[in-house]
């Protein structure tokens, strides 16, 4: 097994992480990322077998556990009613609960109402140039997550500042400045979501808070804490990876030469794939070893932490023809930007949902848009994101 050295941090990768993938894929499927202390998984066979392979998971093994720094505590305890870190049984319990309340009918009836709110966004739109992050990208998918958990729309500010906050724990340019923000961060948001939802239990509305408060499985329910998990989870994931889905998506489509039948209704399904596909939101994912396994070549030990690079595994040119040309009408079999196995993102559908109408309606309204500035991406990987995309309508 090769040893690969490449700081997440460096400018040039944070630009572009392609060029380093297609090297590391074309010496094989798993190689140890020194920088990272860990081996990754660049092919698409070896991500796609390890999100479904249950010798691996996303929760710490017992053993490994140490008493966190004091002053994470908030975090931590915000973290710990995540599904997106239990395994069965905790995860089956807990899935199967949120999932009786994040219904897709649920989530099709919030379409008209993104729709109106993608025109008023595009009726705000100033004519000098401007931030299409800020203006539309950003407000599309924390607006809707506010109105499906039930949480007032002029809360949106505050939610985005906590879940920037708590979110940066997450990247690779972490610092301790960045850990202390994500505590103070975790507790306003967890002391906020346990009074609205004591709220929500004497004042039950058609919210998705609600309907998780009264979700029961053979007499079972949420806890509290797991309710405001739960919330944390959807606004911090749900709204995170759709501004840079949206933001990635409307670079890549100016850069490349939009074509209207990419928007058409025949068509938009295979643009938003192919938009996950080509420049995902979330690059990497991680498990850890539960077992003596071997993968590919490799025997992984108990504990063992192992790096599922999403962006790569969908541009791996073993599994996709012409992986780096981006092709909308391309049939949507590789794309593992949502992950897959038992983890595969809950907020999928939703997504999916918000840029099916989020571009056609800009794009529409706005058929001349264009790039008044080079993007640039944000410094915060495994997160791949641009920092703004300055626009102009003309």
């Amino acid at each position: 097994m090769k040893t690969l050295i490449q700081s997440p941090t460096d400018p040039a990768f944070v630009q572009d992480p392609y060029p380093f993938y297609a090297a590391a894929q074309a010496a094989g499927q798993l190689h140890r990322w020194q920088d990272y202390g860990m081996v990754a998984a660049f092919g698409h066979s070896a991500v796609h077998m390890l999100l479904r392979d249950r010798r691996f998971g996303r929760e710490v093994p017992q053993e490994l556990r140490t008493e966190a720094p004091a002053h994470l505590a908030p975090f931590l305890a915000a973290e710990a009613h995540s599904m997106l870190d239990a395994e069965p049984p905790r995860h089956t319990r807990l899935r199967k609960l949120v999932m009786r309340a994040f219904t897709s009918r649920g989530i099709a009836a919030l379409e008209p109402g993104i729709r109106d709110l993608c025109h008023q966004l595009i009726d705000a739109f100033p004519d000098r140039p401007f931030d299409l992050l800020d203006a539309y990208c950003t407000q599309v998918p924390v607006i809707a997550i506010c109105r499906l958990l039930g949480v007032p729309e002029d809360m949106a500010p505050q939610l985005l500042d906590w879940s920037h906050r708590m979110v940066a724990m997450y990247q690779a340019a972490r610092t301790g400045a960045t850990e202390h923000a994500a505590a103070q961060a975790s507790q306003e948001f967890t002391d906020f979501l346990r009074g609205y939802i004591e709220e929500r239990r004497s004042d039950p509305r058609e919210d998705l808070i609600t309907r998780l408060i009264a979700a029961e499985e053979e007499g079972d329910a949420l806890s509290t804490d797991e309710l405001i998990g739960t919330c944390i989870l959807l606004l911090n994931a749900g709204h995170e990876a759709t501004v840079h889905s949206l933001g990635n998506g409307v670079k890549t489509m100016l850069q490349q030469g939009w074509q209207p039948d990419w928007l058409a209704p025949e068509g938009i399904e295979g643009l938003v794939e192919e938009i996950l596909r080509f420049d995902p939101p979330l690059h990497m994912f991680t498990r850890y070893a539960y077992e003596e396994a071997e993968v590919f070549g490799h025997t992984f030990r108990r504990g063992d932490q192992v790096a599922l690079l999403l962006g790569a595994a969908n541009r791996d040119p073993k599994a996709l023809d012409d992986p780096h040309r981006f092709d909308p009408a391309r049939p949507p079999k590789v794309n593992k930007s949502f992950g897959g196995g038992l983890h595969f993102c809950v907020g999928a559908p939703l997504a999916r949902l918000e840029m099916q109408i989020a571009l056609p309606v800009l794009f529409e309204r706005c058929p001349g848009l264009k790039l008044a500035a080079a993007p640039e991406y944000s410094n915060t990987y495994h997160f791949h994101g641009l920092t703004r995309l300055i626009v102009t309508r003309t």
